[in-house]
């Protein structure tokens, strides 16, 4: 997962949350907005962890 590609889509859904919350959009769908930031966000702290151990282990092992 490339952590940039991930910044960019959860700002971009972030933006469209905040737009569609201005156009008066129902519960259901700034819900469904929501959950997919969610995801997007667990995905990129998936990301940053794995970057890390993959630091670690080539300080551990070098």
């Amino acid at each position: 997962m490339d952590i940039q590609t991930l910044t960019v889509w959860i700002r971009t859904r972030y933006e469209q949350l905040k737009a569609r919350r201005d156009d008066g959009a129902t519960s259901t769908e700034l819900a469904l907005i929501t959950g997919a930031l969610l995801v997007g966000a667990g995905l990129l702290v998936v990301a940053v962890r794995s970057k890390l151990m993959e630091k670690i282990g080539i300080i551990n092992g070098g």
